[in-house]
């Protein structure tokens, strides 16, 4: 974790290719690190899901598309009909597992989730190893939560993010992934990971033989997916991060935060610039997925209206069937990168991108999670004081108003938020993140020309 990076100016360009997993987190984070490696003269190649086909070319990438699936990928065999469509029909019709504790998830999310994923991964192998073949690329970069071999056996340097929380990287000292369980309680750790390994157990041997008939190595206990040689990069707050009870090799390094810069601008309505006194501005997002339980996002709307506060809603894939309230403003996407500096709080689900992205900012969050990563990042963020964690389905109406009235009244926090948030900027992770890249290139630009 000590060892520094410098941009290096790689002559001739890197191609560098990235693979994403399809939901709008890990996207939008690989869509923010390939435009700085864009504007440093690198070709930038996109091995996404189908679903993003004419979204990515915008940028100036190059699209080289995969299937995860055969053609018909939707719900009862629909086209996709938005980026990200498979995986937003996912939480639409899981969303009732949600309200169950994180341990009984395992089984009702968690695994299905993991072999949707690895369903796809055996799927689309061989167009990667095609599209690889295709742009020789010099750099892999994987944000991911289960292995593609191709990615790996190419000869090309590989580089994973992770752009989950970083418990996604296991450790004895250190909660389950995916439980949301606090760090100084190790009660039910034992428990949770005996039900990880009973309901993760076969697809996990499945997984890992498959991979190795692939050329890859085999898995790490409960990982699907590879830990890259070369370098591996992590988005999550110093101010966050466990690393004092789970130490990593200097082949890992810290992403502060990764906030894309293509985002547009957000002029606030002029009754919200000018609100007044003892008016906040709020965001409320429970993100791409998240905002597919119209339910819970509709409730959160409600109350935010019972409030004297202004609220900007990132009111996701099923906007039309939400309503605002009359302190609001919000669209099915926004600009979320240029909304967040100017709000005084957040309400979130605790995805990673808002998450850090929130910090990067300086802001309180209440946090509402829903499932996968979003309970860590949601006990994390309450532990270390930065916020409040609901129970989502089980909070009381006077518990959002408390929490409201205590975040916003504390002057203190905010303080203490503002300098942590000056300090991620100025640790610049998305300008590091791509030193990094550029860094492996160069060094194993021979592997490269040699495969």
């Amino acid at each position: 974790m000590t060892r520094r990076w410098q941009t290096v100016r790689v002559t001739p360009p890197l191609t560098v290719l990235f693979m994403p997993e399809s939901a709008y987190g890990p996207t939008n984070q690989c869509i923010g690190l390939g435009k700085v490696l864009l504007d440093r003269g690198h070709t930038v190649v996109f091995a996404a899901e189908r679903s993003w086909e004419g979204k990515l070319a915008p940028f100036g990438f190059v699209e080289d598309l995969v299937d995860l699936a055969p053609p018909a990928t939707g719900v009862d065999g629909a086209e996709p009909e938005a980026a990200g469509q498979y995986w937003i029909d996912f939480v639409r019709q899981t969303a009732p597992e949600f309200r169950k504790a994180t341990i009984e998830q395992l089984a009702t999310v968690v695994e299905p989730t993991y072999r949707a994923l690895v369903d796809g991964a055996k799927y689309c192998e061989p167009q990667l190893r095609d599209i690889i073949a295709r742009h020789r690329p010099g750099v892999i970069v994987e944000d991911n939560v289960v292995s593609f071999p191709a990615l790996m056996t190419s000869g090309a340097a590989y580089v994973r993010i992770v752009s989950c929380n970083p418990l996604e990287v296991r450790g004895t000292d250190v909660a389950p992934p995916f439980s949301g369980y606090p760090e100084d309680d190790r009660s039910e750790w034992d428990a949770f990971l005996t039900a990880f390994d009973i309901t993760h157990g076969e697809l996990w041997s499945d997984f890992d033989a498959w991979c190795r008939e692939q050329g890859a190595p085999p898995l790490g206990p409960r990982d699907f997916i590879h830990v890259s040689p070369v370098a591996n990069l992590y988005v999550f707050p110093e101010e966050l991060d466990y690393i004092d009870r789970r130490p990593l090799d200097e082949t890992w390094h810290r992403i502060d935060s990764s906030v894309r810069e293509t985002d547009a601008g957000y002029a606030l309505p002029e009754d919200f610039a000018h609100r007044p006194a003892g008016s906040a501005l709020i965001y409320l997002s429970l993100g791409s997925l998240g905002g597919a339980d119209v339910g819970l996002l509709q409730r959160l709307v409600d109350l935010l209206a019972e409030t004297p506060h202004r609220v900007i809603v990132s009111m996701g894939p099923r906007a039309d069937e939400i309503r605002l309230g009359p302190n609001m403003v919000g669209s099915a996407i926004v600009p979320q990168t240029t909304i967040i500096p100017q709000v005084d709080l957040v309400i979130t689900h605790g995805g990673n991108n808002t998450t850090t992205e929130a910090m990067h900012f300086g802001k309180p969050m209440i946090v509402l999670p829903l499932f996968w990563d979003q309970h860590d990042n949601a006990q994390r963020v309450a532990e270390k004081g930065f916020g409040v964690r609901l129970n989502t389905y089980g909070f009381d109406d006077a518990e959002l108003f408390d929490a409201l009235e205590r975040l916003l009244g504390d002057g203190e926090l905010r303080t203490r938020l503002d300098g942590i948030g000056t300090a991620i900027r100025e640790r610049d992770g998305l300008h590091r993140a791509a030193d990094i890249i550029e860094r492996v290139g160069l060094e194993h630009a021979g592997d490269a020309c040699t495969r």
